[in-house]
């Protein structure tokens, strides 16, 4: 089997396209702040107070990793982490005014370059990958994905 026929090639190559057009579109528009930082903020501004933990699990990020986005996150005033007043050993998240400001700037690149990532594939095309890619997802993650 080739592997530009394989799943797996095929995502990495939408991901590494999808990767530039984000870091294009953002540098352009002036923002410093990553897929994931986004991702992060996107959570955080659907839910705000969360903790790192649960912030990591709605993004599908490991721990490590999310501690570390957070972390530049509250470097550059984005973001801001107070002791968990009912479990004083996690800290909640919150976005700051600036970082309120600052996605609500960059959500409309992000939205606008959604299509530019799938530009070949009609609005129907677009909507059927979106649920395909989203049940292949949700399988992996319940460990119920078919086997051939």
């Amino acid at each position: 089997m080739k592997a530009k026929n394989m799943a797996g090639h095929v995502i990495r190559q939408l991901h590494q396209m999808s990767t530039q057009v984000y870091a294009s579109r953002m540098q352009a528009a002036g923002f410093d702040l990553t897929p994931v930082q986004f991702a992060a903020m996107d959570a955080l501004s659907a839910q705000p107070g969360l903790d790192q933990a649960t912030i990591a699990a709605s993004i599908a990020c490991d721990r490590a990793t999310t501690g570390g986005v957070i972390e530049r996150l509250e470097q550059k005033g984005l973001v801001e982490r107070v002791v968990n007043e009912k479990d004083r050993r996690a800290r909640v998240v919150t976005l700051t005014d600036q970082g309120r400001d600052l996605f609500q700037q960059a959500l409309p690149i992000v939205a606008g370059l959604q299509v530019d990532i799938l530009q070949s594939l009609s609005p129907d095309e677009r909507s059927d990958f979106l649920r395909l890619a989203k049940k292949a997802v949700q399988g992996a993650q319940d460990g119920d994905a078919p086997r051939t």
